[in-house]
């Protein structure tokens, strides 16, 4: 328990009201966060420097979930959208001053289609694939395997939808009540506009990241050793390594 205390007390004190906030809404986001930084922590490795790649670094949350994770992390963290990039680069100065962080501004498959290949250790991310259109998604599963060294490790938190649509439907409106009764009891009715605007586009037919499709298009690109865990009603965390010949 004192770890998770001083986990949150770390994060409040450098990510501040964005923590504070995704912690209120949707506290089981900032959980898969720290599960995606502890997975890269215990990536089983003999190496002193880890390259990581994040995509969508947002603010900074899980990009610190990274950070915190293990000494020797040289991190690029990828976002496109300008207004959370700077605020990340604002969070995470100290760390940006030390050459322990990166940013790269351009979209996820640009970033990495511009790599070489068998350039990196780790690619981490948590909420960014479940946007992108299904095309898209796919050619940047494809370029993560070509960018990760041979043993590299694929992490991914995100939302991953139950293939019981019926289950899935039932799980999207309790999540759908939890954000009217949190967001209503504290009057920030922009807030839940902006929420369930961004779930109608999640749920889309075109972008939603249905469970056996997402992980057929990770084996598709070459990964193994695949797995799901830490199912927490629509979110997930999956693993994968790229095999060493």
């Amino acid at each position: 328990m004192s770890q998770q205390i001083n986990y949150d007390a770390l994060f409040s004190g450098v990510i501040g009201q964005d923590y504070e906030m995704l912690k209120l809404i949707c506290p089981l986001m900032t959980e898969m966060s720290r599960l995606v930084g502890k997975t890269v922590h215990d990536h089983p490795t003999t190496l002193d420097q880890l390259s990581v790649v994040e995509l969508g670094g947002g603010t900074g949350i899980t990009t610190l979930a990274l950070l915190t994770a293990r000494k020797g992390l040289h991190i690029v963290s990828i976002d496109n959208e300008a207004t959370m990039q700077n605020q990340a680069k604002q969070n995470l100065k100290v760390w940006h001053d030390e050459g322990r962080v990166t940013f790269n501004n351009q979209d996820a498959l640009s970033a990495l289609q511009a790599m070489p290949s068998a350039s990196v250790d780790v690619i981490a991310s948590a909420y960014t694939l479940h946007n992108f259109l299904d095309s898209y998604r796919q050619e940047v599963i494809h370029e993560c395997y070509r960018v990760l060294k041979p043993g590299g490790q694929f992490i991914n938190g995100d939302r991953y939808a139950f293939d019981d649509i019926s289950q899935h439907t039932r799980v999207i409106q309790e999540e759908v009540a939890g954000y009217f009764k949190v967001l209503t009891g504290i009057n920030r009715l922009d807030l839940l506009e902006h929420w369930i605007v961004h779930l109608f586009s999640d749920e889309s037919e075109n972008h939603v990241m249905r469970q056996s499709v997402a992980l057929q298009q990770i084996q598709d690109a070459g990964f193994t050793d695949i797995c799901l865990t830490h199912r927490m009603e629509v979110n997930a965390l999956v693993t994968a390594l790229k095999p060493v010949p």
